[in-house]
């Protein structure tokens, strides 16, 4: 950071550039800006001396911007409502103000949520922009080093206890298994036990919340296949009499599939709380605060009944 330029900048004369760049006149700038003419003509020549352009130059029909003036409009049009927020602590709106969200989240998270945050958040959000990315070993590293804004899992016990939480929604489990396979409305303890499983893995390891639940009844499941995404594990379970334990509203994107069926996991398979995790230091930013706050309106939109 350039601390010496900086200590040296009226930051109002950014101000007036910008409403100059606006009106295109100084007498119209004059009167918005509540100052004389010759004030504002002044300032024009102190911002033309700091950036070393012309920034606007006259024509028959007013000021025109340089291109160095637009591309300084440009900043500004992104820099004084973030500058004017961080000085009066006001909010933040997603229709004028430009954020870019980095989000590391799991397969789940990515089928149930990015189709909401399309058709419902950005149609009003215009200047907002989302990068979703793998959850991975080290997204929290990342999001410790503000290398992300946010990370989206299940409540599987191992979030770092440093950082801030909160539920979105809840969810439960559901068995996919072939149409013709020999389960019916709930597969039994016994049955389920007994039985070969897809298995997906999460962070290189299995489903922690499955398996965590069951090996509290005393058991432990025999994997057939492991694979990455649970899109997968329930489409290769048709003409085979595997099991895949999948999240609810996963299993409802192929409900219209003819070869599966689901069916009641054993009573112990229950289910999970989803939770978005953020650094503490996020916690006053507007901006993150509005991430937030429509996280929290989409989740509590999946816990109502369908």
């Amino acid at each position: 950071m350039r601390l010496t330029q900086l200590r040296q900048a009226d930051l109002n004369l950014l101000v007036v550039f910008a409403v100059l760049a606006e009106e295109r006149s100084v007498s119209r700038a004059a009167r918005r800006l509540l100052l004389s003419q010759p004030a504002v003509s002044r300032a024009l020549a102190r911002l033309r001396d700091t950036f070393h352009d012309d920034l606007l130059v006259r024509t028959g029909s007013g000021f025109e911007l340089t291109p160095h003036g637009r591309r300084l409009l440009t900043e500004l049009e992104v820099m004084l409502p973030r500058l004017d927020r961080l000085l009066s602590g006001g909010s933040f709106d997603p229709a004028r103000e430009e954020a870019h969200f980095r989000i590391a989240a799991t397969d789940y998270a990515s089928h149930i949520l990015c189709p909401l945050l399309s058709r419902v958040v950005l149609p009003r959000a215009g200047k907002i922009t989302f990068d979703l990315t793998p959850l991975r070993e080290d997204s929290f590293d990342y999001l410790e080093r503000g290398g992300l804004d946010l990370v989206l899992n299940a409540d599987d016990g191992n979030t770092p206890a440093r950082f801030a939480t909160e539920v979105l929604f809840v969810e439960e489990f559901v068995c996919v298994v072939a149409r013709d396979s020999r389960y019916r409305r709930r597969i039994s303890l016994e049955q389920y036990v007994a039985a070969q499983h897809v298995g997906v893995t999460i962070l290189g390891r299995m489903q922690m919340i499955v398996e965590k639940q069951l090996a509290a009844l005393g058991h432990k499941h025999r994997y057939a296949m492991k694979v990455p995404y649970f899109s997968v594990g329930i489409r290769i379970v048709a003409g085979t009499q595997l099991i895949a334990t999948v999240p609810r509203r996963l299993a409802e994107y192929e409900a219209h599939n003819p070869a599966l069926k689901q069916v009641h996991p054993p009573a112990g398979i229950t289910g999970f709380k989803y939770i978005m995790v953020w650094h503490p230091r996020l916690e006053s930013d507007a901006s993150h605060g509005w991430l937030r706050a429509t996280l929290r309106e989409l989740g509590k939109g999946l816990s109502r009944p369908a």
